[in-house]
């Protein structure tokens, strides 16, 4: 079994933070993750609000994180799932599909998956006309009419993308106004081939082979109507990946999220969490790098104990 300093559950923008000021403080640093390194950040069809970059796609940005991690000696393992994981002891133990690993400390960065609406047919139509990254579907649906579900930065970011390749877009919001930032709200309104509907859930997803057509329901009127659309994007937020680190007695909120303090520390001494998948309010690509940043630092000084943790 490979002995390590530290292991970072999670390649995000967190963890990968988090990896770059482990592995340049000097720590034995293993990076795991499920998927490729990035995160959900990777998804962005462009980050407008992360310091020193006016304007980055997301996939670019994570692919620069990713790069300067390995560069500062940190190993990165995509790939490989996680299955169990035991914190309980000294020594905490990260077992995956392919093997089992141990170390003085962990860092839960394991972010968030995409939400769903809930909705009959959202389920049967994934993949065939309901999706939840319009960067990886949005060519898709060159020249289509779509409907992008959500009212916050993603969903506002993705409709604007989604503007220059299909022929419409419509974005149905529940509630009366946006809670995305007004600069989107702004750009989204100044494209002509953007509708909006506030005040609409949809109730159902129905197609054949493929989506054909949503039922929208308007609050305020009290309409429910059928709508043609090639395709459904839905960018309700997120919920956080913390079912491993729970069953490991890591504590978590009410909606799932994990506690931690200023420092980044769990209730399990040695075991810190950064990102989206902690209960920290702000869920940016900023904010994550800064949680990263602190969890690593505070692990660094639970292993090597410098004189001023003395």
């Amino acid at each position: 079994m490979k002995q390590w300093d530290i292991i970072i559950i999670g390649a995000g923008a967190a963890g990968l933070a988090a990896g770059i000021y482990a592995a340049r403080s000097g720590l034995k640093t293993l990076i795991i993750e499920e998927k490729m390194a990035g995160g959900t950040a990777a998804d962005a069809p462009s980050v407008e609000n992360y310091p020193g970059f006016s304007q980055i796609s997301g996939a670019e940005l994570a692919e620069k994180m990713a790069l300067h991690c390995r560069k500062t000696g940190a190993t990165i393992r995509e790939l490989e799932t996680v299955v169990s994981l035991d914190l309980k002891e000294e020594k905490k133990t990260v077992i995956t599909a392919n093997s089992t690993y141990e170390a003085a400390t962990v860092i839960i960065a394991s972010g968030a998956h995409y939400r769903e609406i809930g909705v009959k047919g959202e389920k049967e139509f994934r993949g065939r006309g309901v999706s939840y990254c319009g960067v990886c579907d949005g060519p898709f649906f060159k020249g289509k009419r779509v409907l992008v579900v959500g009212g916050g930065n993603s969903a506002l970011t993705t409709a604007l993308y989604l503007s220059g390749i299909v022929a419409q877009v419509i974005v149905t919001h529940r509630r009366d106004a946006f809670r995305a930032e007004e600069a989107l709200v702004k750009d989204i309104a100044s494209r002509g081939n953007v509708q909006v509907l506030l005040n609409t859930e949809v109730k159902e997803i129905l197609g054949e082979k493929a989506v054909t057509k949503v039922v929208l329901f308007d609050s305020k009127t009290g309409e429910v109507r059928e709508l043609a659309v090639d395709g459904v994007f839905v960018q309700v937020g997120e919920a956080p990946n913390s079912q491993l680190a729970r069953e490991a007695g890591v504590e978590v909120d009410e909606h799932g999220y994990i506690k931690i303090d200023l420092c980044q520390r769990t209730n399990i001494a040695g075991v810190y969490a950064a990102g989206d998948v902690t209960n920290h309010p702000v869920k940016q690509v900023g904010t994550a790098v800064g949680q990263g940043i602190t969890a690593a630092l505070e692990a660094y000084g639970y292993v090597r104990r410098p004189y001023y943790r003395k």
